[in-house]
């Protein structure tokens, strides 16, 4: 492992996986354990999920959100991607001196507008201050508790199960990029930002057979579909065509070399269902705002795989093998 940490160690991908287990892991944990978006625990008879997260996305304001928007989207989705109905959220702001009240002003407004629309409430903060030089304008860290719904995933995995995403991917990347405008990348995509919630407490209700879920943020599609394999044992093999990406967005990675599988998405869910009910899956996704463009992208290849693998079969009928994100595409995503 190196020595010193690197922008890379924050992308989602290699180092940071390295950086969890070798440091954090190690440091907080008696034994191996899967790592979920939320920790999941009994409380009083009841189970409650807990969920903590940092936003340091820059820049603070881009095409179709802003940090503090995307503070409470991330929050909300990362309770209910593990089945949890988002209940209640704390918010921490690290102030740079200097920082503008206007802008501050809209960014907290942001955030009350997104938990309003999430059912959510904010029920605690805190605010620091540091010299002029020593943040980037403002940092929010926020805590999410959520109650396990009645209905929850089933990780009994099967050969022939399918892989769903709930739209395009790569979009939320490609709008913070754009919004560096240190490229000169001119394109009018917007930022995927959104609280997924309702779409996927919809799935849980309505369907059987949701194996598991993920939100692919950083380190993208890709990261997260390795991480789910390899945690859960199960090797997946995507169909390259099939996966939803935008012309703007090919076109983008085109130009700069980068691969759309490894781009951040703020507004997406992963999901491993039951090949039987893969229909209903995909209708009440399209039926929702935030679910529109949902396609079938892969299926499951292998079970009981220690060595759980992904795969992509490209549109020339090759196939190759898909690793985390390995190295930096775009720091400060979120």
């Amino acid at each position: 492992m190196v020595q010193r940490i690197s922008l890379a160690h924050g992308e989602g991908g290699e180092l940071t996986h390295q950086l969890i287990q070798e440091v954090f892991m190690s440091a907080f944990s008696s034994k191996k354990e899967i790592q979920h978006d939320s920790a999941v625990f009994p409380i009083e008879g009841k189970r409650i999920a807990v969920t903590t997260d940092s936003y340091v996305v820059q820049p603070i304001f881009f095409p179709g959100g802003n940090i503090g928007k995307l503070a409470i989207t991330g929050t909300v989705n990362d309770l209910a991607v593990c089945c949890a109905v988002p209940k209640m959220i704390t918010a921490g702001f690290i102030l740079e001196e200097g920082f503008a009240l206007s802008d501050l002003n809209k960014i907290v407004h942001s955030m009350a507008e997104e938990a309003k629309a999430a059912n959510v409430k904010i029920v605690a903060g805190d605010t620091k201050v540091v010299e002029k030089g020593s943040a980037d304008g403002i940092f929010i860290n926020t805590t999410g508790i959520g109650a396990i719904s009645e209905q929850v995933c089933s990780p009994a995995i099967k050969k022939g199960d399918c892989v769903v995403v709930s739209g395009t991917i790569g979009d939320h990347g490609i709008a913070i990029l754009s919004a560096r405008n240190q490229l000169g990348l001119l394109t009018d995509v917007q930022s995927d930002c959104a609280s997924l919630h309702s779409l996927i407490q919809s799935l849980l209700e309505q369907v059987d057979g949701i194996r598991l879920m993920r939100d692919p943020t950083r380190g993208g599609l890709a990261t997260s579909l390795v991480e789910l394999c390899e945690d859960f044992q199960f090797s997946v093999e995507l169909e390259e065509d099939l996966i939803p990406i935008r012309r703007e967005v090919t076109g983008a990675c085109n130009i700069l070399g980068f691969d759309p599988l490894y781009l951040a998405n703020e507004g997406k869910v992963v999901i491993v269902c039951d090949s039987t009910n893969k229909d209903k899956v995909i209708e009440i996704m399209q039926n929702h705002k935030y679910g529109e463009e949902a396609k079938v992208i892969g299926k499951v290849i292998s079970v009981n795989d220690s060595n759980g693998k992904l795969y992509s079969r490209t549109q020339i009928g090759t196939t190759r093998r898909i690793h985390r994100l390995n190295g930096m595409i775009l720091p400060r995503i979120c």
